[in-house]
């Protein structure tokens, strides 16, 4: 995305919502086309239409007609390059969870402060994910009383791939891990891949729940 704007698409069904955000976003340097529809529906509909698909969508949960929830598992797999950032108010840990398990690749909740807003967006365009500190925290809170030793899963995980993954924790890219250990951007791509079908993660933001769930990682 180096010198590129950045696409989005603004889904709510709150219009005074929804043109706020909107407004926001423009005032951004680094986004660029923004498109907005009101239910799931209407967004998979101007997906379907559009050329130019968005780097990343920001998308309400309750919405009319189809929700967010059925939106993003539709997203996933006819769009599976596309990232989504879950914007409501919405903060049980168990569900966060199960929408990370799912697949998107931020969560925000609608009092965000504008800075955290472009940072996610950044973040998860940069990175392949976000985690606010308030999240993190029901992250971890979801977590406990969780079976975190499957050895199963984590014995079949070498010590480079251990490594790797400690690593895009810590919100490395492709480009700087291979950089810090003097491999290339495919071969850390490679690995990345192993790690995911390893972990059953649909991505990035999965596999960061998947370390601190098996104690390789801690927030």
């Amino acid at each position: 995305m180096v010198g590129d704007k950045i696409k989005i698409v603004v889904a709510d069904d709150h219009k005074l919502f929804r043109k706020g955000i909107i407004a926001l976003l423009e005032d951004f340097d680094f986004i660029g086309q923004i498109n907005e529809a009101s239910n799931g529906l209407e967004l998979i509909e101007l997906l379907e239409k559009m050329g130019n698909r968005p780097d990343v969508i920001l998308l309400d949960l309750r919405m009319p007609v189809m929700d967010g929830v059925e939106a993003q598992q539709r997203i996933r797999k006819l769009y599976p390059d596309i990232k989504v950032i879950i914007v409501t108010m919405e903060d049980d840990e168990q569900f966060i969870l199960h929408l990370i398990n799912e697949g998107v690749n931020g969560y925000l909740l609608k009092n965000a402060d504008p800075d955290e807003v472009e940072l996610a967006i950044q973040k998860v365009v940069e990175k392949g994910f976000y985690f606010s500190e308030d999240i993190s925290k029901l992250v971890m809170k979801g977590l406990v009383g969780k079976d975190k030793h499957d050895m199963s899963i984590v014995l079949d995980l070498n010590e480079r791939e251990v490594e790797i993954l400690k690593l895009i924790c810590k919100e490395f890219t492709a480009a700087e891990i291979a950089d810090k250990l003097n491999l290339s951007v495919r071969t850390i791509e490679g690995y990345r891949q192993k790690l995911l079908d390893k972990s059953g993660a649909k991505n990035m933001a999965g596999l960061v729940v998947f370390a601190i769930k098996h104690n390789l990682f801690h927030l």
